[in-house]
């Protein structure tokens, strides 16, 4: 997909899922997120070309003027929507399917001084919640919510949502679960 086609396709996505978004042009001038994402598109196509500091270069500008920081490194898929972005952080090493919802404060980050895969792969159709973290490598599977405030530090299986600290499953599959029906340490309802 084209550079200009993407940007425009992210355009008609706010304004699908945003009912403040009056028009075209308002979302083109007034939404950070969007600047953000081309500014990432734009660092990352120099950090897939090994061009590592500008792309870091380009990257720092963008979170100046957003107060978004998206690692160029990152892979981040289509109709990605980052609502109200301040303070958002994602990782190098994250991996971002299509369709995802992130809100203000929220970071996709790692846990100390690892290397290799170090953030987490988010699935598609997810919504990440106002200051939530989700923190690790692991994978956060298709459908799943983590509610505001919550810190993700397991794998989080698909149709979920998840909210507190540490984050708990709370909803499968539109069903509410009882705390008594996780399996310990792991995440997944019996």
């Amino acid at each position: 997909m084209g550079f200009i086609r993407s940007i425009s396709e992210d355009m008609k996505n706010i304004q699908d899922n945003d009912p403040a978004a009056k028009s075209k042009l308002e979302v083109l001038l007034c939404y950070p997120g969007l600047h953000a994402i081309i500014i990432y598109r734009i660092s990352h196509f120099f950090y897939i070309h090994h061009h590592y500091i500008i792309a870091r270069f380009i990257s720092q500008i963008g979170r100046f003027f957003t107060g978004i920081e998206i690692h160029p490194g990152a892979i981040i898929g289509r109709r990605f929507f980052i609502d109200h972005g301040m303070g958002i952080v994602i990782g190098e090493t994250a991996e971002i399917g299509d369709d995802v919802t992130m809100y203000q404060g929220a970071t996709l980050g790692g846990t100390g001084h690892e290397t290799g895969k170090r953030h987490p792969t988010i699935g598609n159709n997810v919504i990440i919640g106002s200051g939530a973290k989700v923190l690790g490598s692991f994978k956060v599977g298709d459908n799943a919510k983590i509610g505001a405030g919550s810190v993700v530090l397991e794998e989080v299986p698909p149709n979920t949502t998840v909210v507190g600290i540490p984050g708990q499953i709370v909803k499968r599959d539109g069903i509410k679960v009882n705390n008594d029906d996780i399996i310990e340490n792991k995440g997944y309802v019996r």
